[in-house]
C-alpha cells in the first residue's frame, strides 16, 4: 500500500478515533450518571427521563427545519471552493434560520403541552412539564445552527472542547439535582443540560466567526436549497423521534414506565451509545463526502474508507459488550435492570450492520436528495415499529432485542440497495472481508452466551473478544502509520520491538 492511500487512511482513523474517542468519554460520563440516576430515581424515573427526552426530540426535530444537518454540506461546499465572501453571508443566513427555527420550536411546545401530557400519561397532568421543557426546544435549535458552522468549515478541535466540556457539565449538573430533587429535577436538568450545550457551542463559533446583524435583511430568503434538504431531514427525524416517542407510550400503557425504563435502559447501552461512535460520520466523514459528493469514484472511495474504519474500531467493542454485559448491567445501573441483559445482547448484533450502513446512507444527503432520504428513513422506521411492537407483545424485553437487529439488517438491505442503483456505490471487497469476518466473530460470542456457563463462558467470551481487537489491530497496522504513531507516543514500544 502507498503512503499516500496509509496516510488517506489514516486521516480517518485518525478523527473518528479522536470523536470516537470524544464519544468513549461521553459513554462511559453517561454510564456513571445513569448508574446515579438509577439509583436515585429507579426504573420509574428512567422512564419518565426518556419520555420527556424523547419528547424534546420529537418537537426539536419537527420544528427546526433539519438545519444542523442540510447547512453543513454547502457551507462544507464553499469552504472546499475557498470563497470566503459567500461562506460568510450564508452563515449569517444559517444564523438566521436557525433563530427561526427556535422560536417556532418554543410556541410549539407551549402550544401541544396539554396534548402531549393527555396522550402520554395515563396519570395526572404533565401540561407544566411539557411546556417548561420548550427553552430546551429553542436553545437545541440555536445550538444545531452553530455547530453545523463549525462542522462545514472544519473546526474539528472546537467540536471536540465542547463535546468533551458539555459532557463533563451534564455529570455536575444530572447527579446533584436528582439527589435533591428526585422526580422534580428532570425538567430543570433537561433545560440546563440544552443551555450548557448552546453556551459552549457559541463561546467557539462566535468567536470564529462573529455574529454581524448589519447586512442580515432578507437573508431568510435564502438558504431555499437548504431549507429543502432540511425539510426533508426534518420530516424523517419526525419520524424517527415520532417512533421512538410511539415506542416508549405504547411500553408505558401496555405495560408501565418500568417496561419503559428497562426498554430505554437497553436501547441505551447498545444502540445509543454505540451510536455516539458514528458521531466522527457527522463531524468529520459528511462534510468530506459532501466535497466530493459529484465524483463517483471519490465517493466510492471515501464511502468504503470509512466503513472498514468504522467496523474495524466498533466491532472489538461490540464483542465485548455482549460478553461482559452479565457484569456490567448491575454495575453500571442496579440488579434491579437485569432483565435487559438478554434483549441487550442480542440487539448488540444490530450495531455491526450499522457499522457498514450508515456511511453509505450518508450518500443520499451528500447529493441533496432530499424525498429519497425521506423514504428509505419512514420505511426503516415504520418496520422498526412494528418489529418492535410485534417483538415485545411475543417475547417481552428479548423480542424487542431481536427486533431492534432485525430492523437493522432489514435497513443494511434497503441503502444499499438504493446506493448500487441510484449512486453506482460499489462495497468493496476488503469492507466485505473485514465485515464478513467480524460478525461472525459476534454471532458466535452470542451463541456463547446462550449455550455456555461458568469458567467456559468466560473462556471463549473474553478469547473471542482479544480474537476481534487483535484482527482489527492487525488490520489498521497494515492499512495506516498507527505503528509508528503508538511508537512516537510510547518509546517503551521501540525497545521492546528491538
Amino acid at each position: 500500500m502507498s503512503e499516500n492511500e496509509k496516510g488517506a487512511y489514516g486521516q480517518v482513523l485518525k478523527y473518528t478515533g479522536i470523536f470516537g474517542g470524544v464519544q468513549g468519554l461521553n459513554v462511559i460520563v453517561s454510564l456513571v450518571r445513569n448508574k446515579l440516576a438509577a439509583l436515585l430515581l429507579g426504573p420509574a424515573g428512567m422512564g419518565l427521563v426518556s419520555l420527556f427526552n424523547s419528547t424534546v426530540a420529537f418537537i426539536s426535530q419537527a420544528t427546526g427545519f433539519g438545519i444542523s444537518m442540510s447547512a453543513v454540506r454547502h457551507i462544507s461546499e464553499l469552504t472546499e471552493t475557498g470563497d470566503e465572501a459567500q461562506r460568510a453571508y450564508y452563515i449569517k443566513v444559517v444564523r438566521a434560520w436557525s433563530i427561526l427555527a427556535a422560536l417556532l420550536g418554543v410556541l410549539v411546545c407551549v402550544a401541544i403541552g396539554p396534548f402531549l401530557s393527555s396522550n402520554t400519561f395515563a396519570w395526572g397532568n404533565h401540561t407544566l412539564h411539557f411546556i417548561l421543557l420548550a427553552p430546551a426546544v429553542g436553545l437545541i435549535a440555536l445550538t444545531g445552527g452553530e455547530t453545523a458552522v463549525l462542522k462545514g468549515t472544519r473546526q474539528l478541535k472546537p467540536l471536540v472542547v465542547v463535546q468533551t466540556f458539555t459532557i463533563l457539565a451534564t455529570l455536575v449538573l444530572t447527579v446533584p439535582a436528582y439527589y435533591f430533587f428526585g422526580q422534580a429535577g428532570i425538567v430543570p436538568v433537561i433545560v440546563l443540560m440544552a443551555l450548557v450545550t448552546y453556551l459552549f457551542t457559541v463561546n467557539y463559533s462566535y468567536r470564529l466567526y462573529p455574529l454581524r446583524l448589519k447586512g442580515s435583511k432578507g437573508v431568510l430568503g435564502e438558504g431555499m436549497e437548504m431549507i429543502r434538504l432540511g425539510v426533508a431531514f426534518t420530516l424523517a427525524g419526525i419520524v424517527g423521534a415520532g417512533s421512538e416517542m410511539l415506542i416508549r407510550s405504547w411500553l408505558n400503557l401496555q405495560g408501565d414506565l418500568d417496561a419503559v425504563g428497562l426498554y430505554n435502559a437497553g436501547y441505551m447501552i447498545t444502540v445509543t451509545y454505540a451510536s455516539m461512535v458514528f458521531s466522527a460520520m457527522e463531524a468529520d466523514y459528511f462534510p468530506r463526502l459532501s466535497a466530493v459528493n459529484g465524483d463517483v469514484t471519490a465517493t466510492n472511495e471515501t464511502v468504503n474508507k470509512q466503513m472498514e474504519v468504522t467496523m474495524l474500531i466498533i466491532a472489538p467493542m461490540l464483542v465485548a459488550l455482549i460478553v461482559l454485559l452479565p457484569v456490567l448491567t448491575p454495575l453500571l445501573l442496579s440488579e434491579k435492570f437485569m432483565p435487559i441483559v438478554a434483549m441487550t445482547q442480542v440487539a448488540a448484533l444490530a450495531m455491526f450492520f450499522k457499522a457498514v450502513t450508515l456511511p453509505a446512507a450518508y450518500i443520499t444527503l451528500a447529493r441533496g436528495y432530499s424525498l429519497i432520504y425521506l423514504a428509505l428513513e419512514t420505511a426503516y422506521f415504520v418496520v422498526f415499529v412494528l418489529l418492535v411492537m410485534f417483538g415485545y407483545r411475543h417475547w417481552g424485553l428479548m423480542g424487542t432485542g431481536i427486533a431492534i437487529t432485525v430492523a437493522n439488517v432489514f435497513d443494511f438491505l434497503m441503502i444499499h440497495a438504493v446506493a448500487r442503483f441510484c449512486y453506482h456505490y460499489k462495497m468493496s471487497s476488503a469492507v466485505m472481508r473485514y465485515s464478513a469476518i467480524h460478525i461472525l466473530i459476534g454471532l458466535l460470542a452470542f451463541f456463547t452466551t446462550i449455550t455456555v456457563d461458568g469458567f467456559s463462558y468466560w473462556v471463549f467470551g473474553i478469547g473471542l473478544s482479544l480474537i476481534s481487537l487483535m484482527f482489527s489491530l492487525l488490520i489498521l497496522h497494515q492499512k495506516t502509520h498507527l505503528w509508528a504513531a503508538l511508537v512516537k507516543r510510547l518509546p517503551w514500544l521501540r525497545k521492546s520491538s528491538d
